[in-house]
């Protein structure tokens, strides 16, 4: 910031986010209302080929509204209530207990027991051939769902409770209006595309140490375009305040920072690596001790 004090310019709210998140809101609800008369094969092709991206992309705009970039800091209620929104086509209660857990990950990244994107002792223990790295894949979303509750298990919000009594009373009415195929439909899409799918190549891009030394990685490929950016890795936790959509910019602004720092060319190629590679698994995280983690 003190040799390009304009990288400030680009914090602050992105103006469009909420018109694109609502689009791909009521997208996945017409998807809802084409899909109810489909064979439970078709259901599910469509559910990970199509339904599943969306939902994906949804959750990393929650990731971007929990920094407050929908409505700007001065709007914080604004930014929690839209993610609420931005939560409906996932089909579970995710946004306010993400927010809740997110800002550890940025403030002691990769503490023990604070930032609850590490994977246990016996995730990196089990899961440590091939075949069973190809299944923690799958499992993704169930560890990445239940390890805060083992990890670093924190009181339940009113916020929490409000997005699960919204996400349920969404979930009934559209099963009372097109029948379960639909919801069905929302909830297997998020499943499996938050496991075993191009697009989480992320999950493990972001901070698997590939590189002994380097515990954060940027992604500057095309499935940027579907994520809102979260492949700007290094740039987003420099500048998490920052809007997806502006990250490219901070890039080219600091170039020097960030051209000669490794980076990952493809999502798909990440996972193939993570499952082949006998140097690669669940333990590939830097793991520090905080003072916080200490006196708890």
């Amino acid at each position: 910031l003190a040799k390009y004090p304009e990288i400030k310019t680009l914090m602050g709210p992105d103006p469009h986010l909420k018109w694109i998140v609502s689009g791909m809101v009521f997208m996945q609800l017409l998807a809802c209302y084409l899909v109810k008369d489909l064979s439970w094969k078709w259901i599910f092709f469509w559910a990970y080929a199509f339904g599943g991206c969306i939902n994906h992309s949804l959750t990393l705009a929650i990731h971007d509204i929990s920094h407050n970039v929908a409505f700007g800091n001065k709007q914080a209620k604004w930014n929690r209530w839209f993610a609420v929104f931005a939560n409906l086509p996932i089909g579970i209660p995710y946004s306010a207990s993400f927010k809740k857990y997110h800002i550890d990950h940025h403030r002691y990244l990769g503490g023990d027991s604070l930032d609850v994107d590490i994977p246990t002792d016996f995730e990196g223990w089990f899961f440590c051939t091939p075949l069973r790295k190809l299944l923690w894949l799958f499992l993704q979303p169930l560890f990445y769902s239940l390890r805060p509750l083992y990890v670093n298990p924190k009181a339940i919000t009113r916020m929490e409770i409000f997005n699960a009594l919204v996400q349920f009373s969404i979930d009934l009415i559209i099963y009372y209006l097109w029948g379960l195929k639909p919801v069905i439909y929302l909830i297997a899409g998020t499943i499996l595309c938050l496991g075993f799918h191009p697009i989480s190549g992320h999950f493990i891009a972001e901070h698997y140490m590939f590189l002994k030394g380097y515990e954060t990685y940027s992604y500057y490929g095309p499935l940027n375009w579907l994520t809102f950016n979260v492949g700007y890795h290094m740039e987003h936790h420099d500048f998490p305040s920052i809007p997806g959509c502006r990250l490219p910019m901070v890039k080219k602004i600091a170039a020097e920072y960030y051209d000669n720092l490794p980076h990952h060319q493809s999502w798909i190629r990440v996972l193939w690596d993570f499952v082949f590679d006998d140097t690669l698994g669940p333990y590939s995280r830097v793991k520090r001790l905080c003072k916080l983690a200490k006196e708890s």
